[in-house]
């Protein structure tokens, strides 16, 4: 009985993230942000949401965490350079790259809380 616990822990994990995520992209649209991706995989790593302004290209992480500052910390250098190789990947498959600016943001979702952006973030 033991043995299936992680495997339920880990599918909740995954529909937090999946629901986080969601959430984060709505709050962005509601910003102004056309989102062109959610959960984009490549074989260098995964991009939460990517999305765009005008000639800008964002790159998010979404955390969700019960504090601001865990969120901004739980983003380490192994996954901000997995996801600038990723958004590398991405942006050398538009068309548009030679005219697009390229931002790294995180969003944090809160308990009981409207999600903070942190544009710049990385």
């Amino acid at each position: 009985m033991g043995d299936r616990a992680p495997s339920v822990d880990r599918r909740k994990a995954l529909r937090r993230g999946h629901v986080s995520e969601y959430l984060a992209a709505l709050y962005l649209m509601l910003k102004g942000y056309r989102i062109v991706a959610l959960r984009y995989r490549t074989k260098l790593g995964e991009i939460d949401i990517i999305a765009r302004k005008r000639n800008l290209a964002i790159f998010v992480e979404v955390k969700a965490r019960r504090k601001e500052m865990s969120a901004i910390d739980a983003v380490s250098p192994t996954a901000q350079s997995r996801i600038r190789a990723a958004s590398d990947l991405w942006l050398s498959r538009q068309r548009d790259s030679a005219v697009l600016s390229q931002r790294y943001d995180i969003v944090a979702i809160l308990p009981g809380r409207l999600p903070r952006h942190f544009p710049n973030a990385f």
